[in-house]
């Protein structure tokens, strides 16, 4: 077992993948979740979840699910309900659920003197626990990306009733409600597709075009097509492209605007059930947003319209609460981490889950757990490869993870990957740390380390040292 103790914040995918990595690794950690069990925002009961009542996998589930523990369902997209159980099944079977400590919310994180952290936490609201302080040697937040609402900023008041997606559990809030949608993403589309069974009206408002992908290809989950060698970029969006024009027509016929980016740019929305609803006339796509004057939504084309519910559709912006961002090094909208996973300052916190990316699944998040883990485990019996791993991050180019793709230059996109890409990267940096190979630097590196004299080797202290030496 390991000489050294870590925390885990969270109890979702990201943070079961942790847990089970750490595990396997034999390292000793505490988690500590929120709510009241495993699953995260799966949880429709977990007051952060952003669940609602018709959610399901966007991504079928053999591409999602993590391969030593496959789904027992047979449904290509499981509901939330069944994801839920799976998560638990998942912590029951691996001996994870008792190394969290539930409805305990973490409320700060603060380095001591030694190097380590020091955990604040306390019983969630309503709960009279007593808060609490642990030191650790490290920290893997992994509390997710999709809890905190990004709200924007609009002219004027809207006087009705505005909500953002978050706070959508059920179609019957909707009710013989005339309801405004403001964006378009997976879960706009999906909740449009509910509301039209039960609002009076519903309009979608859409500043930029999109691209649809049917849930089956040929008989088969769309997403489980061409899963051996990737094809170049390129070449996939021309051939991609061209079969979703075959499968689902133009959008713009639909009413959204022709996109200004290729195909894979962007998350492509997976539901082509909006475009039915829109070809029956049950909706209609509207242009963005001018202002609010009272329940009048005022659009950029000079058309205006009455609402009684405006839904946010706008998506959510990464929040890690308890500890000061300079810690994670942001940049802009989302921390500046090497693969997602390390600070560049290596001051022993660790970031599970930061990647978005289509058709990474639980699995590709697991990997990350495995890096994370192995680093660890470098640290502590090997620490010549720990100490070639932070030279390599802090002295040579970071790996492409776009996988030739030109992303967008959206907020929402500033943590998006090529799943291929990316994943090729961790396991090329994970079989370094788990080989001698780490310890023998690259050619480039020797040459940074003679000329700027590179901290390369140490203990565990000698790394937490070398740790605060890059920090200041």
């Amino acid at each position: 077992m390991s000489d050294h103790r870590y925390a885990i914040i969270g109890a979702g995918p990201s943070g079961l993948s942790a847990a089970r990595a750490l595990q396997k690794a034999g390292i000793d950690f505490d988690g500590f979740e929120a709510s009241r069990g495993v699953g995260g925002l799966w949880d429709i009961e977990n007051p952060r979840s952003t669940m609602y009542d018709s959610a399901h996998l966007i991504s079928s589930r053999t591409t999602t699910e993590f391969a030593e523990f496959p789904m027992r369902t047979r449904a290509d997209y499981p509901s939330h309900r069944e994801l839920v159980t799976y998560f638990r099944d998942f912590a029951d079977h691996f001996g994870l659920t008792e190394r969290f400590r539930f409805d305990t919310k973490v409320t700060s994180l603060e380095r001591t003197e030694d190097g380590g952290w020091m955990l604040r936490s306390g019983g969630v609201a309503g709960d009279a626990g007593e808060p609490t302080e642990q030191r650790y040697d490290g920290v893997i937040l992994a509390n997710g990306t999709l809890a905190e609402p990004n709200v924007p900023a609009f002219r004027g008041e809207f006087t009705g009733e505005l909500l953002h997606t978050s706070a959508y559990k059920s179609a019957t809030q909707l009710t013989g409600k005339r309801v405004l949608i403001i964006g378009a993403g997976n879960s706009g589309c999906d909740i449009a597709v509910d509301a039209v069974h039960h609002a009076a009206s519903v309009d979608m408002s859409v500043r930029r075009g999109y691209y649809f992908v049917p849930r089956y290809l040929f008989g088969k989950p769309s997403d489980t097509l061409n899963q051996g060698r990737p094809l170049p970029a390129r070449l996939k969006q021309f051939v991609d492209t061209r079969v979703l024009r075959a499968f689902t027509g133009d959008p713009v016929r639909f009413g959204f605007p022709k996109p200004d980016y290729k195909i894979y740019e962007s998350h492509p929305i997976v539901n082509t059930l909006i475009l039915n609803h829109l070809g029956q006339g049950d909706l209609r796509i509207v242009p963005d947003i001018d202002r609010f004057d009272g329940r009048t939504v005022c659009f950029r084309d000079g058309s205006s319209g009455e609402y009684d519910t405006v839904l946010l559709a706008t998506g959510y912006k990464l929040d890690y609460p308890f500890v000061d961002r300079s810690e994670l090094a942001w940049s802009g909208m989302a921390p500046r981490l090497f693969l997602n996973a390390f600070t560049p300052s290596f001051n022993g916190l660790y970031v599970m889950g930061m990647i978005e990316a289509s058709g990474i699944g639980w699995q590709g998040r697991y990997e990350q757990a495995e890096l994370i883990a192995a680093y660890l485990v470098a640290l502590e019996r090997h620490p010549d490869r720990a100490a070639a791993f932070r030279t390599r991050v802090t002295s040579e180019p970071w790996p492409d993870l776009t996988g030739g793709y030109h992303y967008l230059g959206l907020e929402r996109m500033s943590y998006y990957v090529n799943k291929d890409a990316y994943r090729s990267a961790v396991r090329a940096a994970t079989q370094a740390l788990r080989t001698d190979a780490a310890s023998r630097p690259s050619r480039r590196s020797r040459l940074v380390r003679t000329r700027a004299g590179v901290p390369g080797s140490g203990s565990h202290a000698a790394g937490k040292a070398a740790e605060k030496k890059v920090t200041a």
